[in-house]
């Protein structure tokens, strides 16, 4: 049972041109490989997507369309990318995000890609499960560990910042297996994270937005989180209440 003091792990991020994972493209790879007191290799290149970014994209990874000019080709780095990532555990905010999108990119380049085979944790959801931090962006995270800015929102400041929150999320864990073991199974989260509604606890939120929203694509812990609050206001009686406001005229 290998001790997390004792793992390799790598851990990567990718500035896209939206958050369409099937039709935007990478403009920005960046990963490091780690353990618990070193980094031992590094990768990081601007790619040229072949398109225009969009302005509001821009505004958010500061990566304009004159600073991907003349860079690699998705398909010229991926192989090395892909190789530099090899089977190691995958550590990332959101990961399945630029896990999906990366895969995307690969089957587009027609390159063997097998990262949804690699064992995996996501800092989001281990923050959900710490449950202390107002919030759980990475950079709100980072304010809440004290963890020193590494510069401007890029794949590779994202990244630096990512394996402290990790290490600080961690730090009660002994072992890989451990980990693993509690973000197995879904994690009940207080607050809705996105829509109109967000920052709001779920007891708080009317109970059409809550059905409307349990009928969503979203991830495995909100809709844990939002089933689980639809079933107590079942059991409490007050489903019917909530529904309708007319139900006791």
């Amino acid at each position: 049972m290998p001790l997390l003091k004792n793992s390799q792990f790598v851990c990567f991020d990718v500035e896209t041109t939206g958050l369409d994972t099937k039709n935007d493209r990478v403009i920005e790879l960046a990963g490091i490989v780690f353990t618990e007191d070193a980094v031992t290799d590094e990768f990081e290149s601007l790619i040229d997507p072949e398109r225009d970014i969009p302005l509001q994209s821009q505004a958010i990874h500061n990566i304009s369309n004159d600073m991907v000019q003349g860079k690699p080709k998705i398909a010229d780095v991926l192989f090395q990318f892909l190789s530099f990532v090899g089977n190691r555990t995958i550590i990332g905010h959101g990961i399945q995000f630029d896990i999906d999108i990366i895969c995307q990119e690969a089957e587009r380049a027609r390159i063997p890609c097998t990262l949804k085979d690699n064992p995996s944790i996501d800092t989001l959801r281990l923050a959900r499960l710490y449950g202390e931090s107002p919030s759980n962006s990475l950079d709100v995270l980072r304010r809440h560990f004290n963890i020193q800015a590494e510069g401007a929102h890029r794949a590779k400041s994202d990244v630096l910042v990512n394996i402290q929150v990790f290490r600080h999320l961690t730090h009660r864990f002994t072992t890989t297996e451990q980990v693993d073991a509690v973000l197995a199974k879904p994690i009940m989260m207080k607050n809705m994270p996105l829509g109109k509604h967000k920052g709001r606890s779920f007891r708080d939120i009317p109970i059409e937005y809550l059905c409307w929203a349990a009928r969503q694509d979203f991830d495995r812990d909100l809709l844990f989180s939002l089933r689980s609050e639809i079933a107590r206001r079942k059991k409490g009686g007050t489903f019917c209440e909530a529904s309708n406001p007319f139900g006791t005229l």
